[in-house]
């Protein structure tokens, strides 16, 4: 069996790290932090996910959360000035998603690895280290997705549309907040011209909590997280943006208290797709994997869903590709069979980083009025393929919102 080294122990690499052990390969993944770290560090990320991708832990055994905390549904809300709802509308998931800290989740998953067989290096990776990798491997794939290393891979102009960051991004994980009087639910608000606020139910290191997720226009009044200093003053921030822009989330959210002193994390960055092939000065090739080559905003909650399916496309890929060389030909083969699943995430994430189009507006006020076409939309964020051609074509949703009625 073919021996594959993976850079990064996140949700990705993990994930294909003890699939591919499952399957009898020889796999080393290497990370720049012990579990011990990751555990005692700062949050990462809000990593909401849906049913297929859990699908994907259960179906390599590391389900290890398997029914606690779920999130039952996905309210939307278009509020206007002042903050009065112009739209409000809730629907169920068919299954449950749900949002465990990653400060939890990857060091439960690292120790699962080296049980299976895994060897885990906690190292830097540049250059030099791949080079060293790809002298002692078959294949290897670089998973590090926001670090300096991710940033090797080329830009890929004609699948990027944007070359700067779209939204001022913060987190802040809380405890304290009042339930939902409904099922639990990812909780989006919409606020044209000013930017986006979504909070949902989660586990983290002290229980469950709530993350709540801040996208701000650039140069808004969301705006002003780099004039934000301690802790208490991003969560301060965080409740002078819901008073002020979301009146009826602040009412149940005044009393919140952070989970820990690290559960806040702000930040900015452009959605990119990488080309997947890196070529090393020995002349040796490095397949990109997860955020590193294709990286989305997270205004659509895809982050970790999107890794979770590159993971579960390249092991498919390596089963399928046998013992042949892993040339630069697999390598673009395994991303473009990911590919075939992202491209929709892509634009639908894209798309909603933008003004909305009429046709989507008409799909979002139908929702509103038919539990039908809510309960489609809502579950498009566990296959958003489904949302196509239906949310890019106005005649593709004329018809299905005839068909619907």
């Amino acid at each position: 069996m073919s021996k594959i080294a993976i850079v990064g122990a996140g949700q990705a690499g993990l994930q294909l790290g003890v699939g591919l052990l499952k399957h009898g390969y020889e796999v080393v993944i290497t990370s720049n932090q012990t579990g011990e770290q990751i555990r005692n560090g700062r949050v990462t990320s809000s990593q909401c996910m849906f049913d297929r991708a859990l699908q994907n832990e259960r179906d390599i055994g590391l389900d290890f959360w398997d029914g606690e905390v779920p999130v039952e549904g996905i309210q939307f809300a278009l509020l206007g000035p002042g903050g009065g709802n112009v739209m409000k509308w809730s629907s169920r998931l068919n299954a449950p998603a749900q949002a465990i800290d990653q400060r939890l989740k990857m060091p439960r998953w690292m120790d699962a690895f080296v049980a299976a067989g895994g060897e885990l290096r906690i190292a830097d990776v540049g250059i030099p280290e791949l080079e060293a990798l790809h002298k002692e491997s078959d294949l290897v794939i670089v998973a590090s997705g926001k670090g300096e290393i991710g940033k090797l891979f080329q830009r890929d102009d004609t699948r990027s549309r944007f070359d700067k960051p779209q939204r001022s991004l913060a987190l802040t994980y809380v405890h304290g907040m009042r339930p939902r009087q409904e099922h639990t639910a990812v909780n989006f608000n919409f606020m044209p011209g000013i930017g986006e606020y979504f909070v949902f139910p989660a586990l983290t290191l002290s229980g469950a909590c709530e993350i709540m997720v801040f996208e701000g226009a650039i140069g808004g009044p969301m705006d002003d997280w780099a004039s934000v200093g301690s802790p208490q003053e991003h969560l301060a921030e965080s409740l002078r943006i819901l008073r002020e822009f979301v009146p009826g989330e602040y009412e149940r959210s005044k009393d919140c208290v952070l989970t820990d002193d690290l559960g806040v994390l702000a930040g900015r960055f452009p959605p990119t797709v990488r080309r997947p092939v890196l070529t090393l000065p020995c002349g040796g090739l490095a397949l990109g994997m997860g955020d590193s080559v294709c990286l989305n905003d997270p205004i659509t909650g895809q982050g970790s869903n999107n890794a979770s399916h590159a993971a579960a496309a390249y092991l498919a890929a390596i089963l399928d590709h046998g013992d042949r060389p892993f040339d630069a030909a697999f390598m673009q083969g395994a991303f473009e069979r990911y590919w075939d699943y992202a491209r929709f995430v892509v634009e639908w994430t894209n798309g909603t980083l933008l003004p909305p189009t009429d046709n989507l507006q008409k799909l979002l006020g139908a929702a509103q009025h038919d539990p039908r076409v809510a309960h489609w939309f809502v579950n498009g964020f566990n296959d958003p393929r489904t949302f196509f051609p239906i949310i890019a074509d106005p005649h593709a949703a004329d018809a299905f919102l005839e068909q619907a009625a």
